[in-house]
């Protein structure tokens, strides 16, 4: 195909492997991807490579240099750019069909309703902040919204831990583990799949910091374990979407 078709050529490899049909259900989707760090990024530019036509970025963050190691926005020259602009740019110059909209703020429990308003097919956290992440997955739940989240990739090194389970079935992620107490207190205690790693991160190699309204701690991170956490969170997406209207 040249791009006049019903198909840009560039999806022609995307089209052979999943079929007409599955692949038309993501041309048709809409996710919302919440987070551009080292995960958010990459379950976003996954799911844009594979055809979902429709996309919303969310990250109020600028490209540091602490970012360089592990997220696809950093690039010396782009040092102190937004990195959803960052993202939205790559997205479009990946596929300039795509519908997309592009938010540069952190996410706010306040703003998180109005956020979710929009009929989504798909929702995507890879926050790393706790108090946003919470009622983001509180609100997605609430309102019935397909959702897979990130659980911590800071620590780790070993991919062959990286799994995909329901919410409630985590272990060995300090995370997880804080997400779920807070959680239940709002009645939510699984019902949705998240990526977590149960490679043990040393206590060590956990590090205070102060005078971050943020995060109270910062831990190692290496290049490749947030990618893969990024692209186990776009996997996760792209094979329900496919399915969705056959096992409806």
């Amino acid at each position: 195909m040249n791009g006049t078709g019903p198909h840009p050529d560039w999806q022609e490899r995307s089209i052979q492997l999943l079929g007409e049909e599955r692949y038309a259900r993501l041309r048709d989707a809409h996710v919302l991807v919440v987070g551009m760090g080292g995960v958010g990024a990459m379950a976003a530019e996954m799911i844009c490579r594979n055809g979902v036509g429709s996309m919303t970025i969310v990250d109020g963050d600028v490209v540091q240099p602490s970012n360089m190691n592990r997220q696809i926005p950093a690039l010396h020259s782009n040092l102190g750019r937004s990195k959803a602009e960052v993202m939205g740019e790559r997205l479009l110059e990946i596929n300039p069909g795509l519908h997309l909209t592009v938010l540069n703020e952190f996410i706010r429990e306040q703003r998180i309703p109005e956020i979710l308003a929009p009929p989504f097919d798909y929702v995507v956290d890879a926050i790393d902040t706790l108090s946003p992440k919470i009622y983001l997955i509180y609100h997605a739940v609430n309102r019935g919204l397909s959702l897979t989240s990130s659980m911590g990739a800071g620590g780790k090194l070993d991919p062959s831990l990286v799994r995909v389970a329901d919410f409630g079935e985590t272990y060995n992620c300090r995370l997880a583990y804080i997400l779920r107490k807070k959680l239940r207190k709002l009645g939510v205690e699984g019902g949705f799949r998240v990526v977590f790693s149960s490679e043990q991160v040393p206590p060590e190699m956990i590090i205070p910091v102060e005078g971050e309204s943020n995060k109270k701690s910062t831990v190692g991170t290496s290049s490749f374990i947030p990618a893969i956490f990024g692209c186990t969170l776009a996997s996760v997406v792209i094979r329900e979407l496919a399915e969705r209207e056959a096992i409806s």
